[in-house]
């Protein structure tokens, strides 16, 4: 399986991605790895390489050119641009002035253009976001997609705060969530995911004043990363014990969080870990009843024995 360096102006990030599926997010997003410092040349992706790069699951062509035309159909609904400060200087583009894809070819592929205004977002960077592809793509959860980007753009930090209304908008979260609805759906994905990939993660809300204590924003804080720190050229094992390794080692997560959040990284069902843990906890138990009984049959026996 590819996996590639994500490396993008800081301003995508700013863009809420409306609409898009964690499928459509992944397609997007191995597009985008792939268009840097390409100017304004039209990039040709096989089918192939473009399955290999978003780690797409269906193999049938049909299903996956109809994914890629909903992918293009939400990036065309995205605009991008600037204002001035008084406002009487506007303007908005697109990002992509070509998306053509031939399924009949005899090797099917998909031709992607930059628009020439969208070109500062992705060629010669003075600022960026960087981050690995195959850990964005592994993740299940848009919101949990949508958090890993936003945070990688403060990684050498290791702090990032978001207003309660920029916290709906950048992630897309429904108008009608409550905010137990925004825990259960939104938060607890989140902290599950990203703890894996975020060392010492810790979420905090941020209360105002009034009734209620309503709360009026979210503040993120994690080990800030080295600028140098290996992203792509990092083995699947090593991965693997890093990720464990942030979730065992922390403290906010419950022990069910932490369960959950090993079957995802090692792809199991959810509860498996659970059920082993109780297994390996109901085995203890019996071992220390025999263990018991052992010590008392021994007791017995020097006090006179059995009768």
């Amino acid at each position: 399986m590819s996996n590639e360096l994500v490396k993008y102006q800081p301003e995508l990030n700013t863009i809420p991605l409306r609409k898009f599926t964690p499928t459509e997010m992944n397609l997007f997003f191995s597009i985008v790895s792939r268009m840097r410092d390409k100017g304004d040349q039209t990039v040709r992706f096989t089918f192939d390489q473009l399955k290999d790069l978003s780690n797409y699951k269906p193999t049938a062509n049909r299903r996956f050119i109809d994914d890629i035309k909903r992918t293009y159909d939400h990036l065309m609904d995205l605009r991008f641009g600037s204002q001035s400060a008084n406002g009487l200087q506007f303007e908005r583009f697109v990002m992509f002035t070509k998306f053509k894809i031939n399924g009949e070819a005899e090797t099917p592929y998909v031709d992607v253009e930059v628009y020439r205004d969208a070109i500062p977002l992705l060629n010669n960077l003075e600022s960026w976001v960087r981050y690995a592809l195959t850990e964005f793509r592994d993740l299940k959860s848009s919101y949990a997609k949508t958090m890993f980007r936003l945070l990688k753009g403060y990684r050498t930090t290791g702090y990032a705060y978001f207003s309660k209304s920029d916290f709906i908008e950048l992630l897309d979260i429904p108008k009608s969530y409550r905010q137990s609805n925004t825990d259960q759906y939104v938060i607890s994905p989140i902290k599950e995911e990203l703890t894996p990939l975020f060392r010492g993660l810790c979420i905090r809300k941020k209360y105002g004043k009034g009734r209620g204590k309503p709360v009026i924003g979210y503040a993120f804080s994690w080990t800030p990363e080295r600028k140098d720190v290996e992203d792509v050229h990092v083995s699947k094992t090593e991965r693997l014990n890093k990720a464990k390794f942030n979730i065992e080692h922390n403290g906010e997560l419950s022990d069910q969080e932490k369960w959950r959040a090993i079957d995802k990284i090692k792809g199991l069902k959810l509860g498996t870990t659970e059920a082993e843990h109780n297994k390996q906890e109901q085995e203890k138990r019996e071992e220390q009843i025999r263990a018991e009984e052992r010590q008392k049959i021994l007791e017995e026996l020097r006090n006179g024995g059995l009768r």
